[in-house]
């Protein structure tokens, strides 16, 4: 199976950036290997709902955020690390989150917040 886990999230003040990665490793249950997949981020916070940040195609030709976070993130991937990136600026206190990586079979999918595999998360705190 895929292995995900995400690093560097933190404690920021308002108006700060924290850079998120995510390594990846393993294979699907069909063989492909995980830079074969699309991948994004997603947070959550406590009681609520899972909530789509962005998404980055298997070849890094194409990029999808949702509306709270566009022109103030950005997500990158590098398939020979194996690796993904979440650039996070402007942060505001509404961006406190435990923020997870994810994979699934198309960016559809992922932007119907159906994933195949997760992290265990990595927490951001922004302070006001």
């Amino acid at each position: 199976q895929v292995q995900l886990e995400e690093s560097g999230g933190g404690l920021v003040q308002a108006g700060g950036s924290l850079r998120l990665s995510c390594a990846a490793s393993g294979r699907s249950t069909s063989g492909r290997a995980s830079s074969s997949y699309p991948m994004g981020w997603f947070r959550q916070a406590p009681g609520k709902e899972r909530e789509f940040v962005a998404a980055i195609t298997w070849n890094g030709a194409g990029t999808y955020y949702a509306d709270s976070v566009k022109g103030r993130f950005t997500i990158s991937r590098d398939n020979a690390k194996n690796t993904v990136h979440l650039q996070m600026n402007s942060l505001t206190p509404d961006d406190t989150r435990v923020y997870y990586c994810v994979t699934s079979g198309s960016v559809a999918r992922l932007l119907a917040n159906d994933y195949d595999y997760w992290g265990q998360g990595t927490q951001v705190t922004v302070s006001s």
